[in-house]
């Protein structure tokens, strides 16, 4: 089994992913390879709440161009995570 800090890359910081922290949900970029349950168990790991629901999708990377090279970012997987109420993660609060 992955340790969780390898299934968890990062967070990830846009307004639309600051927009959903009011319905208590929260955006990270995750191992490709990994799956809901892995996820699920990394953050409740790592933050020590307790996570409602998990959605994951796959972002193709774009097609970028540097003069005379086509070159293409990496695909990604993002996972958005529902807590429970009351509970949050750190992270992401603004001061």
């Amino acid at each position: 089994m992955k340790s969780p800090r390898d299934v968890i890359i990062r967070p990830v910081v846009s307004e639309k992913s600051y927009a959903e922290l009011e319905a208590n949900r929260y955006t990270f970029l995750v191992h490709p390879e990994a799956n809901k349950t892995e996820i699920k168990e990394a953050i409740q790991k790592i933050w020590n709440v307790q996570v409602l629901a998990v959605n994951t999708l796959m972002r193709k990377g774009k097609v970028k161009r540097q003069r005379y090279v086509t070159g293409r970012r990496s695909d990604q997987k993002r996972a958005i995570v529902t807590l429970a109420a009351g509970d949050s993660i750190e992270i992401f609060e603004t001061k």
